[in-house]
């Protein structure tokens, strides 16, 4: 028996419904997953991070490539050739170890965000303002900026909901 991970290919946003389907066979199932600021309040808060991707941990030689090509919603295993491509155990690890980074610091907007970071202000009565990032209000989707306002040499603390902000272009 030897079981090891593959990348299943779904299509376009089916990830959620196969994901289900394989749980339901009893199919380990690793299916990544960010939260999302979109600009959209009607869109959807949790994205993939891989579209279109989920892994799968089984033997294939036990229940052969057709078992994945044929499900519902599905277009088949990753393959080179006949092969099925397996991906590393190392790479699974190291890829739950930077999805959970990443929701840690509160969603992919937040990822690599710093403190004194300059962003936009997109929205809201401050729109077309330059900021610096100050810091995340935890258990909600706000932060602070500090904002310096006309020739005012102070910076003034302003609480935004992230989706006001844009990351400032280097």
């Amino acid at each position: 028996m030897s079981v090891y991970w593959y990348a299943l290919r779904s299509k376009p946003r089916k990830e959620e419904v196969v994901c289900r389907q394989l749980l339901n066979r009893n199919i380990e199932v690793y299916y990544p997953r960010l939260r999302v600021h979109p600009v959209n309040p009607r869109a959807k808060k949790i994205q993939p991070y891989f579209p279109g991707y989920l892994f799968v941990h089984v033997d294939v030689d036990a229940l052969g490539l057709s078992y994945f090509q044929w499900m519902p919603h599905t277009l088949g295993l990753v393959c080179f050739g006949d092969e099925a491509a397996i991906v590393p155990d190392y790479l699974i690890a190291e890829l739950k170890k930077r999805v959970k980074e990443i929701a840690e610091a509160g969603g992919e907007f937040f990822d690599g965000l710093k403190v004194g970071e300059r962003v936009y202000i997109l929205k809201g009565p401050f729109a077309g303002y330059e900021a610096i990032f100050d810091t995340r209000i935890p258990g909600t989707e706000r932060v602070k900026v500090l904002l310096q306002l006309l020739s005012d040499q102070r910076q003034v603390p302003v609480e935004l909901d992230i989706s006001y902000l844009d990351r400032k272009k280097r």
